[in-house]
């Protein structure tokens, strides 16, 4: 006899800070040169990850700015048992507290930067949270950006992606 198939449920991510149809709050956007924002990470909270995950990881990466894109925020390390993140949860140490590492974003910062786009065509901001198979990704507080989301895609089993844009 054939077993009925159980399907895992839909790995998705949703933020009370991002919201479709709602322009993007001051608290997120960058705080340096001409973009006066909070530079406040978003808050994020992620359900149906794979059974099998043993970390998390979130990027925030911009695939309209010149050149490659800009890379807004890595993080890695997030322990399998969390399911979301406060707001501001890079700069008042949230993510430091749970043992999870950051990247030095294209800000040349550790942590979040927020967006802050050249004035004309609005950017959009894609930000994806990652279910890993792996808990030790061998990444250090400060490794660039791109560093960290070619370790992440390394160990992936599953993403969850919400996309915001900003124009100024």
């Amino acid at each position: 006899m054939p077993q009925d198939a159980v399907a895992e449920p839909a790995f998705t991510v949703s933020s009370v800070d991002l919201v479709p149809g709602k322009p993007v709050s001051r608290d997120l956007l960058f705080n340096e040169s001409d973009c006066k924002g909070g530079n406040r990470s978003p808050q994020l909270s992620w359900h149906g990850a794979p059974t099998d995950t043993r970390s998390f990881a979130i990027t925030v990466f911009d695939p309209d700015a010149p050149g490659r894109g800009w890379w807004h925020w890595a993080v890695a390390g997030i322990p399998a048992g969390v399911t979301h993140i406060p707001a501001n949860a890079s700069a008042a140490g949230a993510l430091r507290k749970m043992s999870a590492v950051e990247a030095r974003n294209d800000w040349d910062t550790d942590g979040y930067g927020g967006p802050c786009p050249p004035p004309g065509k609005a950017h959009r901001y894609i930000v994806t949270v990652y279910a890993l198979r792996s808990d030790d990704l061998r990444l250090r507080q400060g490794t660039p950006a791109l560093m960290f989301e070619h370790e992440i895609r390394t160990v992936s089993i599953a993403s969850a992606q919400l996309t915001f844009t900003y124009g100024r």
